[in-house]
């Protein structure tokens, strides 16, 4: 089982009333990172992963959190991220709540073993519509009870909204994850593009990222910024060479700070989790 951990010598266990806590729950990774806030330092990053080829079940997700140490214990403030393919956005304004199943089945299939679930977006006013397994919903309401939990675009808006006043043009987002990408694009002034996109290969994510550009009359030199769990930086560089003059790989930012043991490598891929702290 895949296995990562990284920590900063001034963890200490005894102390995480004064952390915040963030948790990435999927069928395809647990991970979590820990928030020193009377440093406002990220101290612990700590993430496991299903054997190739494989998926993590609900009772692997319980099992993992049970016997973690830092999972098991209290802390100043608990957020959930929820990666998830199957979900629909909807203008704040128009959303009502007992509508949330007509708006995700217009788009998805529900299946009897998921259950709906809704994040807000403060800016711009959107209402996410998600799906997650029953079984992921029951597990993490009995280990982290009345915590809150959100999509991972709320942190990735969030992370967008912080940067895209001064990049001076659209603001690019491509995020991918083990069988999915989303490309998120704003102007200066609202967002443009939202969409996933399940791929296969890596020619799949070269052509919906080509296209949807394409179609947006965005030019080729604008920048496009990479992040996600699956990304592979240097096949990134390559696939694009002779598509994208200016690829970049996202790092997290704001009012925090990294302990030295985080490498950008891994600020990278876990952005959607660093970017879940104040969240929620």
């Amino acid at each position: 089982m895949p296995f990562l951990e990284l920590f900063d010598e001034t963890l200490d266990i005894n102390s995480t009333e004064n952390y915040e806590l963030s948790v990435q729950v999927s069928r395809d990774n647990l991970s979590f990172c820990i928030l020193d806030t009377l440093r406002n330092k990220f101290v612990l990053l700590r993430s496991y992963e299903p054997e190739e080829n494989s998926q993590l079940g609900a009772d692997k997700i319980a099992d993992f959190i049970n016997k973690d140490d830092f999972l098991i214990r209290h802390y100043k403030k608990v957020t959930i991220v929820i990666p998830s393919h199957k979900s629909t956005l909807v203008p704040g304004p128009l959303f009502e709540d007992y509508k949330a199943v007509e708006y995700f089945t217009f788009n998805h299939v529900l299946s009897d073993s998921e259950k709906i679930m809704t994040s807000k977006i403060p800016d711009p006013d959107i209402c996410i519509i998600y799906s997650l397994p029953t079984g992921f919903v029951d597990v993490i309401n009995h280990s982290f009870p009345g915590r809150s939990i959100i999509h991972q675009f709320l942190p990735v808006f969030r992370y967008i909204n912080y940067n895209r006043r001064s990049l001076g043009g659209n603001s690019i987002h491509i995020d991918i994850e083990r069988d999915y990408i989303y490309v998120i694009i704003f102007d200066q002034n609202a967002l443009r593009f939202c969409n996933t996109f399940q791929f296969r290969t890596l020619s799949d994510i070269q052509y919906y990222i080509i296209y949807v550009l394409k179609k947006l009359n965005i030019s080729h030199d604008e920048t496009v910024y990479f992040s996600g769990i699956a990304i592979k930086q240097e096949e990134i560089r390559r696939a694009f060479s002779n598509y994208l003059t200016n690829v970049r790989f996202a790092l997290p930012s704001g009012d925090f700070t990294f302990s030295y043991v985080l490498s950008e490598r891994e600020l990278n891929r876990f952005l959607i989790l660093f970017s879940a702290a104040g969240c929620g």
